[in-house]
């Protein structure tokens, strides 16, 4: 039998089948303009990709934002308690979960047992989040994947406001007073994770700490993370998967 997490975000939706031991494949898209259309999608995918049909479906379970748009799923889970079920099946020695997803980012802490026993998080605006970089990767004109590359060597530039909106601002200003696009990178990262080293400060940190969310993607962040934390920020090819492997786990 197979279970299947799916976790739908506010910018990227991810999918993961499992078989009570391992993680059999999983899928990731856009999440677009309807949860529930893309959820079904990647049902679909990862069911082809497994190669199996509804009858080997133990169940499917629903997590995220747009977890409440999936009428098919046996059951809802928080992206909290997923998240947290999720790096304790990767790493049972993870401790602290930085998550910075498309519009929000939390913190979770957990215990020996990969039980949540704290956690915090952002999600009134998009400060410190992958739209931040995002709208800042536009006004630098690059592509977001290339904030990582160009911010590695440079010295950061200063960058004051977290507000998305101000913050733009404050990259034009820059752009129009000849400063490079590389100490633009480094001034936004650094910012990034000034934010998250606020509200990672306020759970407490502990080792091992797991960086998590399409964000985690960025080298560079992960490099700053570490440096300001004075800890190891370790990810993963399945950073992206996480809320989507606790659900799956959760639903075996």
């Amino acid at each position: 039998m197979i279970s299947i997490g799916i976790d739908v975000g506010s910018v990227a939706a991810k999918a993961v089948a499992y078989d009570g031991s391992k993680i059999v494949t999983t899928a990731l898209a856009p999440t677009g303009w309807s949860p529930k259309e893309i959820g079904e999608k990647l049902l679909d995918e990862v069911m082809a990709k497994a190669s199996i049909s509804k009858e080997d479906i133990k169940s499917i379970v629903g997590t995220g934002y747009g977890r409440i748009s999936l009428p098919f799923i046996d059951k809802q889970v928080t992206e909290i308690t997923c998240h947290g079920i999720g790096a304790y099946h990767l790493d049972p020695k993870i401790r602290t979960v930085i998550d910075i997803g498309g519009q929000d980012s939390k913190v979770i802490k957990l215990n020996q047992e990969g039980q949540v026993v704290d956690f915090l998080m952002n999600d009134k605006c998009a400060a410190g989040t992958g739209r931040f970089l995002q709208v800042m990767a536009n006004a630098l004109a690059v592509d977001i994947s290339d904030l990582s590359r160009l911010a590695t060597g440079a010295e950061p530039a200063n960058i004051s406001s977290m507000c998305t909106v101000f913050a733009e601002s404050e990259v034009v200003s820059l752009v129009a007073e000849g400063a490079s696009k590389e100490t633009i990178a480094a001034g936004l990262l650094q910012s990034v994770c000034n934010k998250t080293y606020s509200l990672v400060s306020k759970v407490g940190v502990e080792d091992k700490v797991f960086f998590s969310g399409g964000v985690s993607k960025n080298e560079k962040l992960k490099e700053m993370l570490s440096e300001k934390l004075g800890i190891p920020v370790i990810s993963s090819e399945e950073s992206q998967y996480l809320g989507a492997i606790g659900a799956a786990i959760i639903g075996f």
